[in-house]
């Protein structure tokens, strides 16, 4: 039997683990954003299909592809972050089900009347994984949904000639070390019995 993490993990991961809007001057190796994504990857998919996709945006030249494509607002905590993450979802997922179900290679052929639903809700399922799993690690992170979505499709995307053409933006996440000024006071959640019904 498998038993609770303790309140520590409960905190960095929940409790105390906050959307940040600016972040500290300092590095983020490769490997630990690395890390991030083989902790994140463990998560349940419907039939493992794992259609997420990530593309790690932290050379100067990425920044400034994908600086234009944000709102003005979120502009700074994008240049500020050393890592922003498009979080996306590829809508071709279904070719690598034979690899990911090997027992049931057939399984690919069950996405074929909801292709799209299942990459964005899994997809979006992972993308949460990815979240917890940076604050698991140590980082810090900025989920943002203030970009144009046609605009990164076709930047990062549709123009490309590999796989990448197949991928489609849910939301961006900036990792870091984040600047604990660049918060507001912890905004209230609903009690269990307003969101909630047991039957």
């Amino acid at each position: 039997m498998t038993h609770p993490v303790n309140d520590h993990a409960l905190d960095v991961i929940f409790r105390d683990g906050r959307s940040y809007n600016g972040f500290h001057d300092k590095d983020v190796p490769e490997v630990l954003v690395r890390a991030v994504y083989d902790l994140a990857k463990m998560g349940p998919t419907s039939a493992n299909c794992c259609p997420a996709r990530f593309v790690f945006v932290s050379s100067e030249e990425g920044k400034k592809r994908l600086l234009p494509l944000v709102s003005e607002n979120n502009q700074q905590k994008v240049s500020e972050a050393k890592w922003s993450v498009i979080i996306a979802y590829d809508m071709e997922f279904q070719e690598k089900v034979p690899k990911l179900f090997p027992h049931n290679p057939s399984a690919k052929n069950w996405f074929d009347s909801n292709r799209e639903e299942t990459a964005f809700r899994n997809g979006t399922l992972q993308s949460a994984y990815f979240l917890m799993a940076a604050r698991s690690l140590g980082l810090d992170c900025g989920p943002m949904s203030g970009f144009d979505m046609d605009g990164v499709n076709k930047e990062f995307f549709e123009s490309q000639d590999g796989e990448e053409k197949n991928w489609r933006a849910n939301w961006i996440c900036n990792l870091g070390y984040g600047d604990k000024s660049s918060i507001f006071a912890r905004s209230p959640r609903l009690h269990f019995d307003e969101a909630c019904r047991i039957l």
